[in-house]
């Protein structure tokens, strides 16, 4: 029956362990859970804590007993099996170990920290532990390999999936490895069309509390994208299941890819086999762990024959000596009647039949009853039984073998009572990321960003061909005072970096840009980069990859440009860090990315344009300022920068509409710092130019206005004219409307270059 556990907590603590109460309880709530044991060695009563993490019950109000495979191992601790020692104040004595018949540490495993070493050792399954201490017995050099094929991998409580076999044949091999273990899931869908991911099994050791509240500050945060609510619906009755609701159109695999890298639905299981061995730690293979409790067994099962056969020959020697006695039991009651006292009866009867001390004293205490006939039959029949036991005995402990093969019964008669399957499964194949590119769609995407901060992306496809001279359509739904500040186009693969007007770079994933219709507002830039409330995009990159060959040019309104490696910003991510100093009054207008020895034109906003060969201006580390790129007369500001491609042209376009085509051939490099020449005729009328894009004959354009108008126009039906003159009409503007920005539209079936596609023009307004 149970007994209170405040109870056997306090005979722990009086007997064998004078410390915390605290410590000694929850050794004892840990060997009841089975969600922490594999195979729980005490039956607990009462409130013995959750999976959850919520506590157990207090000791006064819980109760316990020993579950029946406790039993086995206590077993034969009477007879001889293990050293007693005295306890802490020798008022009793205490094992130095157990004679268990289990093989606790490798079916239970233990995990515990002390001063420069810790061990955590992972739970088996008792079938698999059980056939590999018969294969190390049959075979005590088998090898570790081998010894793979019986045990698959450790079995946790709480089931899951191990991937990958070489970290479980690292831990065996060495001692030390680290093994990744999933949650299990299935795909539910419910009748509005909806998907669900429902968890039925978590890693070993994870609180699903902790875990919920985890999922759901991501979510919160938009950390992980796609999900709409978390439940945890576990009970008794439907066992474990934690439910989380996606979004309609969400991709389950994305969601899985990032609740598996984010969360402890993921989680790496450090093998460290650290155990005592003869009193001294050691880190043990598989190998030597099934060794070490073979020879335990070994030890065990020896003495505790050795306790049997003395037992046994004890018997049998008062069994003879009570059988001669019964067969001349006249002659015996007449010494033991003529006697003085006791001593002098059992004197007699050694005397006179050769009896020693303990038999002639089992004469005189044997009771009258003994004397029936059924009596000494029984009397001779255990003696005859005795004798077979006691050649049994005799011949355990002259043949060793023999010995091992009742190890291997007694082991295997533990799988009989208390084996069962594995829980947890394990797959050949090693983790993978799954990369979210290949679940997402790769297509051009048209990047808004508005004056007040909003930002979204439309597929380019939605936006058709119209044109020249029309008035577009609109793109977006803007509220009173703000205005569409910045376009640009890039894939959902690219990384986006913006770059603020206190010259910080931030970069997310394209396809983390909310998508939205036309006519929708956008998220807030401050949903996706922790930029401050004063900081506005002022230019935006795309880039496939940071690689280490290309370079960032930066140019600001004040003529001064900038060069620093683009490896240099692959931390910048969305908490942002410096990307150019700025002095005071300036503002940075653009960033291209360029291949280290490339031409660049800086064009002005009042029609100047000076080609420069990169390799004049040096790299400079992320916090500098740049050096002086284009001399420009008062009042002009730089508009844009462009990186000359081969069989490409440049295409101008002004705040009012306007745009134009000009050669590159037309303009000779010149040195920096110089003035450039004229590649626009600016008039009044048809405005400054404020944006300028490397295109090729058969390209398509977008433009946009300030209040969210596009245009999609292709750039043949622009004609290619000389330095002096104005453009043609690419837009219809009525004021206060104005021109804001171009990018190119690449075709559907065109292999882009990072390198040519990152030019991204931006107006100063």
């Amino acid at each position: 029956s149970t007994r209170k556990c405040a109870k056997i907590v306090g005979d722990v603590l009086g007997k064998y362990h004078p410390h915390g109460d605290a410590s000694v309880y929850d050794a004892l709530v840990h060997l009841g859970q089975d969600f922490y044991l594999r195979y729980p060695v005490i039956t607990p009563q009462g409130n013995f804590g959750t999976i959850a993490g919520d506590p157990p019950a207090a000791y006064r109000y819980t109760e316990a007993k020993m579950a029946k495979l406790a039993e086995e191992m206590v077993a034969d601790i009477d007879k001889d099996t293990v050293d007693f020692i005295p306890n802490f104040d020798e008022t009793t004595k205490e094992p130095t170990v157990l004679p268990s018949k289990l093989p606790y540490l490798l079916v239970n495993g233990s995990s515990g920290i002390a001063v420069g070493m810790a061990t955590n050792m992972p739970p088996h399954n008792l079938r698999e532990i059980a056939a590999a201490v018969t294969a190390y017995i049959d075979n005590p050099e088998i090898s570790i390999d081998e010894l793979c094929k019986i045990i698959r991998g450790p079995d946790f409580p709480t089931g899951g999936i191990i991937f990958g076999r070489g970290g479980i044949k690292e831990a065996y091999k060495t001692g030390r490895g680290k093994i990744i273990v999933r949650g299990r899931f299935n795909i539910e869908t419910a009748k509005n069309g909806k998907e669900s991911i429902v968890f039925t099994e978590v890693p070993y050791q994870v609180n699903t509390k902790m875990l919920c509240e985890r999922i759901g500050e991501l979510a919160r945060n938009k950390d992980i994208d796609g999900i709409t609510g978390i439940n945890d619906e576990s009970s008794d009755r439907t066992g474990m299941r934690i439910v989380i609701d996606l979004k309609r159109g969400a991709i389950t695999k994305i969601v899985l890819n990032q609740l598996f890298s984010k969360t402890a639905l993921q989680s790496n299981f450090g093998v460290i086999n650290l155990a005592l061995v003869r009193g001294r730690p050691q880190i043990l293979t598989l190998k030597q762990l099934l060794q070490y409790f073979v020879e335990h067994r070994d030890q065990v099962v020896t003495r505790r024959t050795k306790f049997e056969l003395a037992k046994a020959l004890a018997r049998e020697h008062i069994l003879q000596a009570l059988i001669v006695a019964i067969n001349n039991i006249d002659e015996v009651i007449k010494i033991i009647r003529g006697s003085r006292d006791a001593e002098d009866a059992k004197n007699g009867l050694m005397k006179r039949f050769q009896f020693d001390d303990v038999q002639a004293q089992a004469i005189v205490d044997m009771q009258l009853k003994r004397l029936t006939h059924l009596e000494v039959d029984d009397l001779k029949k255990e003696l005859a039984e005795l004798e077979v036991w006691i050649a049994h005995l005799r011949d355990l402990l002259e043949h060793h073998e023999k010995i091992l093969a009742l190890i291997k019964t007694e082991t295997n008669e533990l799988v009989e009572k208390y084996g069962d399957d594995r829980r947890t499964d394990i797959v050949s194949d090693e983790v993978e990321e799954i990369n979210v590119e290949d679940m997402i769609k790769e297509e051009d995407m048209v990047v808004l960003v508005s004056k007040l901060g909003y930002i979204k992306r439309i597929a380019a496809s939605q936006y058709k061909s119209q044109g020249r001279g029309g008035k577009g359509s609109i793109s977006a739904n803007l509220v009173e005072d703000d205005y569409i500040s910045q376009i640009f186009i890039a894939s959902t693969h690219d990384n986006i970096m913006f770059i603020t007007n206190e010259g910080k770079a931030y970069w997310i994933k394209a396809h983390e840009i909310p998508e939205a219709s036309k006519s929708s507002r956008g998220a807030h830039i401050k949903s996706l980069l922790s930029v401050s409330a004063d900081e506005e995009i002022t230019t935006i990159v795309a880039v496939k990859e940071f690689s280490e060959t290309q370079y960032v040019l930066m140019a600001t309104s004040n003529g001064v440009v900038k060069k620093t490696a683009l490896s240099d910003f692959s931390n910048a991510k969305a908490k942002g860090i410096i990307a150019i100093k700025l002095d005071e009054g300036d503002k940075l207008i653009c960033a291209i990315l360029t291949q280290g020895k490339d031409d660049v034109f800086l064009i002005s906003r009042r029609g100047k344009a000076l080609r420069i060969s990169e390799e004049d201006v040096r790299v400079m580390g992320r916090a500098s300022r740049g050096t002086k790129g284009m001399k420009l007369a008062e009042g002009d500001e730089i508009s844009a920068a462009v990186r000359v491609e081969k069989d490409k042209g440049i295409m101008l376009v002004t705040e009012k509409g306007y745009g134009k085509r000009i050669t590159v051939e037309d303009f000779k490099p010149h040195g920096r710092g110089t003035g450039g020449q004229r590649c626009y005729g600016n008039t009044e009328e048809r405005g400054e130019i404020i944006g300028a894009l490397s295109v090729a004959a058969d390209d398509e354009v977008l433009c946009i206005t300030s209040q969210g108008k596009t245009l999609r126009v292709a750039v043949n039906t622009i004609k290619e004219q000389g330095a002096g003159s104005s453009g043609v009409t690419l837009v219809k503007i009525e004021s206060p409307d104005y021109l804001v920005g171009v990018d190119r539209v690449a075709e559907d079936d065109e292999e882009e270059e990072v390198t040519a596609e990152a030019e991204k023009p931006e107006g100063s307004k």
